[in-house]
């Protein structure tokens, strides 16, 4: 056997250990909450016990690192009910252990793939009756996870394989998620993610933002973090409006971060879904469309069951305005379109507003849903044209660059968004409810962020505010230092002696930064100032750029007249047979 099969299976075998280990500690701690409360879920009791690898339990989650895995384990109501304990997930994100006594007669332990929106793939059951699991029954559904997991692995690395990407750290994002590009000034950091983005939007066609389609330029975000930046900007946040009457109101606005991720979503959703139900919502939406299309807002009128007249004063992406006249309570409501659309989607013919409550999982209805009801019997009439698609949309990648990340206050940019964005925690199982989710149209409902959003930010090291960031969000980042010998390559787009002397000047600076006292390699000057020679001069470039940056390092230093000097001295002696206007060149590639 070959010393790779070996090595192979050594860490599988160590792998089998450590996540038997977990489950089956896991599965006891399972048996524990059941048993002590009945069933029924207690955080208190929960939050007290040391059980699982020996982390303090929350009521939510923890996790580990297996064979490079990140494994999260939990109890949630979302599947199990108000029996919290009778169902839970030993995860990977993609493939799931799950220990099921739902019906404690007919426990089992699965291995299933998390499907959103789609009912789960099995691919290995247990059926353990009414007893608890033994060690031989955990290690073989261990064994049948590995399994399942190398599968999806391997069809993950065919895929992968057959796009080439021109970019050495496109495939890094792409198995990290979330990267940081730190490194001194001027290294070209916020130009290298640019690139990445438009490599991956575009498959590995190209790396120049110039050459994608105004789709693929869609799915690259781009936000720049200040110290005045917050949670509203970035998030979602209430907004000043005018009202139809000219008053004065606040609205709920989502901030670029989350518009963009709707985006993501919507892609990552559609993607998921059959042909058929592709079909049924494009139908729905001509209907609307057409609808839309042939009344006249604020004069044609519609009734509700109860006899209530309402006309519709607008429409925008998310909302259907109406006027109720004779509603003395409020006469302005505002409608969810996307509700609309799923009820005309759906297989389902609804007469009574009892059957949205039930569609929509409410207990009770809102004055909305009679509304929504006449409106369904008024477009559900209507014929569609036959240009309809019949093959759901390929999941495409989205990236968001954060320039300046570190110069943001992390903590109140982020939010409860630091959970969401752990690539361990992608999709509904990082489901969070938003700062104003009171306000949603659905208050219940939980803000993720899909597994096709990646995220790049940039920092400077030797900006103040580098100590300050906060280390729940390092965890959740990797970071890359981009040195300032490493991207030379951007100087291509000077004449050739300009390129060759421009970077003897910045070596021969960044020796002599080196050897003060306090400064380091985070001090360096990178290539992308000297882009600007294709307007300026090298005295020009000194005086108008270079000095003050280095005047700024050494301020407050002793000798900062003989450092400035030295620094001086240095940049000219190496500058010296090249000083004059260098050719006019396209200086695209600036940071």
């Amino acid at each position: 056997m070959e010393k790779n099969s070996l090595s192979k299976v050594k860490i599988s075998t160590e792998n089998r250990y450590e996540l038997s280990k977990v489950v089956r500690e896991f599965v006891d701690y399972s048996d524990w909450g059941y048993r002590e409360n009945e069933g029924n879920y207690s955080s208190e009791r929960a939050q007290s016990n040391t059980y699982i690898t020996g982390k303090k339990k929350s009521s939510v989650t923890s996790s580990i690192f297996i064979g490079g895995l990140h494994f999260g384990w939990n109890f949630n109501q979302f599947w199990g009910g108000k029996k919290l304990w009778s169902k839970g997930f030993v995860d990977s994100g993609d493939v799931n252990i799950v220990y099921d006594r739902s019906v404690e007669s007919q426990k089992e332990l699965r291995v299933e793939k998390h499907i959103e929106g789609s009912q789960s793939q099995v691919f290995a059951t247990i059926s353990l009756g009414p007893q608890s699991p033994t060690d031989a029954q955990i290690e073989k559904i261990v064994s049948n996870f590995w399994e399942f997991e190398d599968q999806i692995s391997d069809s993950k690395k065919e895929i992968q394989d057959e796009i080439s990407y021109k970019n050495q750290f496109s495939n890094i994002l792409l198995d990290s998620k979330n990267i940081i590009f730190r490194g001194a000034p001027g290294t070209g950091k916020t130009y290298l993610a640019n690139e990445i983005a438009a490599d991956i939007v575009s498959e590995g066609r190209s790396t120049e933002t110039k050459d994608l389609t105004n789709e693929e330029k869609s799915r690259i975000g781009f936000v720049q973090f200040h110290p005045s930046y917050d949670y509203t900007d970035f998030v979602e946040g209430l907004r000043p409006k005018i009202n139809d009457n000219g008053s004065m109101g606040f609205e709920l606005q989502d901030g670029v971060f989350k518009k963009f991720v709707s985006r993501a979503q919507e892609n990552f959703d559609n993607s998921q879904k059959s042909k058929e139900d592709i079909q049924k919502e494009a139908s729905a939406e001509e209907k609307m469309d057409a609808f839309f299309e042939s009344i006249e807002f604020g004069v044609d009128t519609f009734s509700t069951i109860n006899g209530s007249k309402f006309s519709i004063t607008g429409i925008d992406d998310r909302h259907i305005s109406i006027d109720v006249p004779g509603n003395k309570i409020s006469d302005k409501v505002s409608l969810n379109i996307h509700e609309l659309q799923s009820m005309l989607a759906a297989d389902q013919n609804f007469k009574k507003v009892k059957d949205v409550n039930v569609f929509f999982g409410k207990p009770h209805g809102t004055q909305q849903y009679s509304y929504d009801l006449a409106l369904y019997k008024k477009i559900k009439i209507r014929s569609t044209r036959s240009t309809l698609p019949t093959v759901p949309p390929k999941k495409k990648n989205f990236v968001f660059i954060i320039d300046e990340i570190n110069r943001g206050e992390i903590s109140k940019i982020f939010g409860e968004l630091f959970f969401a964005i752990d690539p361990g925690y992608r999709g509904t199982a990082g489901g969070i409810l938003t700062h104003y989710a009171n306000l949603h149209d659905n208050p219940e409902s939980k803000f993720s962020i899909p597994k096709n959003v990646y995220i790049i930010g940039t920092m400077n090291d030797i900006d103040r505010s580098v100590d300050s960031f906060d280390f729940a969000m390092r965890r959740r980042f990797r970071f890359i230092q981009i040195r300032a010998d490493q991207r030379l390559e951007m100087l291509s787009i000077l004449d050739e002696k300009i390129r060759e002397k421009a970077i003897r000047c910045m070596k021969s600076l960044n020796k002599e930064i080196l050897k003060i006292e306090g400064l380091n390699e985070n001090y360096y000057i990178g290539a992308a100032y000297f882009l600007k020679l294709k307007k300026l001069s090298f005295n020009e470039l000194w005086t108008d750029y270079l000095q003050p940056l280095l005047q700024d390092y050494v301020r407050g230093m002793y000798n900062e007249v003989g450092i400035m000097k030295n620094f001086e001295d240095v940049y000219q002696n190496a500058c010296s047979d090249t000083l004059g206007q260098a050719s006019d060149i396209d200086d695209s590639a600036e940071n």
